[in-house]
């Protein structure tokens, strides 16, 4: 083969390829640390919820680091040094995590970013109430599993973000209805577990990209946008955005601090299509949407 013909095909291979690496090189590393149940909850519980509650985080552990990885804006990284270091501080189980802390977990994990999730609530049991002049009963089913996730740039220490997630009764009984699961009174079967587990992860996952990279718009055809969110990225057929054009960069004036940007709604779309990478989105009010804009999810209405 002539040399010139072969550096000129190496060259061009390395002109495809850098890119692509660049592309993949972009994305942000994150530390998640074990989940735990605070103190005060695991000494409240009695054996047999105790039992239950230590099956659903053992699930839900593994199962945030792949809903992480699923949004494809992180690369995950290990957890051994990490855990060393909350371990020491003795902050594992209490969430409180200070700057120090966090910057010294991050650079001894390799990570930009630090989630550390407990869990500060489980209730699970059948309430009874007797009717007078009657003596007829009801029953109800009481559940509730709340985490409280905080999220830390490591190399400044910063609180980044602190969110609570909460799975309640309504939540609870739509997991049952759709994936058709039997539960026992006032227990839990281990696929309720497990449906419970990934619902929290998933919500978890969600937030943590949506508070580093907010989905954008990518480009615009007509009254479609393209969305860089997909499969595992929280969105859904169905699901509505409000969308905002992203002005100029806020600052604290007494501190520096930078507080974000200046973000004014141009519209508003609605999911039609959800693809393994990006997503398909109806324009349903327009005021100047266009590539680059941020979308903000609407939450639907609580059910009174």
């Amino acid at each position: 083969m002539n040399k010139s013909i072969f550096k000129t095909g190496l060259a061009l291979l390395a002109a495809v390829a850098l890119p692509a690496l660049a592309y993949a090189q972009e994305k942000a590393t994150i530390a998640i640390a074990s989940i735990k149940p605070t103190p005060s909850l695991v000494s409240a519980l009695r054996p047999d919820k105790k039992t239950s509650l230590d099956r659903i985080v053992e699930s839900l552990d593994s199962q945030l680091v792949d809903r992480i990885s699923a949004t494809r804006k992180f690369d995950v990284v290990g957890r051994t040094d990490l855990n060393e270091v909350l371990k020491e501080q003795d902050l594992g189980a209490s969430g409180n995590v200070d700057a120090k802390t966090a910057a010294k977990a991050g650079k001894l994990a390799g990570a930009k970013y630090l989630l550390v999730a407990t869990v500060d609530d489980f209730q699970d049991y059948v309430e009874t109430a007797t009717f007078e002049g009657t003596g007829r009963t009801a029953t109800k089913r009481v559940f509730r599993f709340s985490i409280v996730g905080k999220i830390y740039d490591s190399s400044t220490g910063k609180l980044l973000e602190s969110a609570n997630f909460q799975t309640g009764n309504d939540e609870f009984k739509q997991i049952q209805q759709e994936r058709s699961y039997s539960v026992k009174d006032g227990e839990l079967s281990d696929e309720m577990m497990v449906a419970v587990a990934q619902t929290s992860a998933t919500r978890i996952a969600t937030h943590v990209a949506d508070v580093i990279f907010p989905p954008k718009v990518l480009i615009r055809r007509d009254n479609v946008v393209t969305i860089n969110r997909g499969e595992g990225g929280g969105v859904a057929v169905g699901d509505i955005f409000n969308v905002f054009a992203q002005g100029e960069e806020l600052k604290d004036p007494d501190t520096g601090e930078v507080l974000g940007r200046e973000e004014v709604k141009v519209g508003k779309v609605k999911i039609s299509q959800v693809n393994p990478k990006t997503s398909l989105a109806d324009i349903v009010e327009d005021t100047g949407i266009d590539k680059g804009a941020v979308l903000h999810k609407v939450q639907p209405p609580a059910v009174p």
